[in-house]
Formats: C-alpha cells, structure tokens, sequence
C-alpha cells in the first residue's frame, strides 16, 4: 500500500523508501529520499512562496515536482494538504526492471559503463535512468499514466535517517531517510556554507 501523500513530506518521506516508481520500461526502488517542508524549511523551493518554478509544489499531492539543478534534472514527489507546498527529493534507487534501458540512458550521458549500483544512485542520475524530463514536471503518479509511485515489496530494510545532502540552509535537519542495506544510496556531501538549524 502506498503511503497517504495527503499528510506532511516529513511523515511521508521514511515510508517512500522502499517503494517503486516506474516510468515506462524502467522501474527503480527508492532507496533515499529527503524531505522538504514548504514555508516551515529555508531549503525549500517553496520557502519564500508561490512561483511560476514552484507552482507544482503547492498540490495536489501525488503530482511530480521536476527542476533543473546544475544541468541535471531532480524530481520530488508532492505531499501535504494542497497549498502547502511539502514534497519528497527522490535521491536515489535501485533498478528494478528495464536495467539495459537504464544502463543505455546513462551511458549516452557518462560515456563509460557503470556498475548496477550507480544507475540510479543521485537524484540526477535517478531522472536518467528513468528517462524524467522536464515536460514531465507535474505529472500524476497515482493516475496510471508512463509515470507511476508503487507500493513497496515485501524485504528486508535498513532504515537510517541523518542530515540532507549538499543544502547551505537548515543542513542539520535530519531529513534524508535511506535504506542503509542498500549499496545505491548516494554519498552524504555536506554543503561548504552549510548553515545549522
């Protein structure tokens, strides 16, 4: 069962982990997410308000909120009540299904082959692998479209949470949830202007 992406990203994001989102021929495990809380967290898209950028972050929820960050494209999947504007950083995964179509994506994009482990280990790396564009900022994953959130198999997980990755503000919030079992999870980098609170 998914969870109910109606209630906050920081209740939301530990129960992503583990579940699948699928977008055509691949499909990949979340194995690391962040939470991001809207006007209540300085690291947030939505922190200062609505934008023509931001605007799918304010709802519905189950939408996906897609933006480019230094030529790479990000993707979150939008929670909370509409108009809050909280959402899930998907971080990293483990593909699942459609390996040789995530292995061609991202060697066009590296040049050199990768091992499994790397496919979908970032959240760049995750778009990728999944073929995520921009055009598909605002896509509903719950309505059965290329683009689907699943629920999580039945295994073993090890579940961790610790700092995001790479934000200068807010950067000891213990936000980012992952599957410590999971050799994909991306490397903790912390931000050289990295401010606490």
């Amino acid at each position: 069962m998914l969870p109910d992406l109606s209630r906050p990203a920081l209740d939301v994001a530990p129960l992503l982990v583990g579940c699948r989102l699928q977008a055509g021929p691949v499909t990949v495990r979340l194995v690391e997410v962040e939470a991001y809380e809207g006007s209540a967290d300085p690291a947030s898209h939505a922190y200062r308000g609505r934008t023509s950028r931001n605007a799918v972050m304010f709802g519905p929820s189950g939408h996906l909120y897609v933006y480019t960050l230094h030529g790479s494209v990000c993707c979150n999947v939008v929670c909370g009540p509409e108009g809050t504007a909280t959402a899930v950083l998907l971080r990293a995964g483990e593909v699942e299904a459609g390996r040789e179509v995530a292995r061609a994506r991202r060697l066009a994009h590296r040049g050199s082959p990768l091992p499994d482990r790397d496919l979908a280990r970032g959240p760049g790396n995750l778009c990728r692998a999944l073929g995520i564009t921009a055009a598909d900022n605002g896509a509903d994953l719950l309505g059965g479209g290329a683009l689907q959130l699943l629920p999580a198999e039945r295994c073993a997980m090890d579940l961790s949470t610790g700092p995001r990755v790479n934000v200068s503000t807010a950067a000891d919030r213990p936000w980012r949830f992952w599957d410590a079992s999971s050799g994909s999870v991306s490397l903790f980098k912390r931000h050289p202007q990295a401010a606490n609170g």
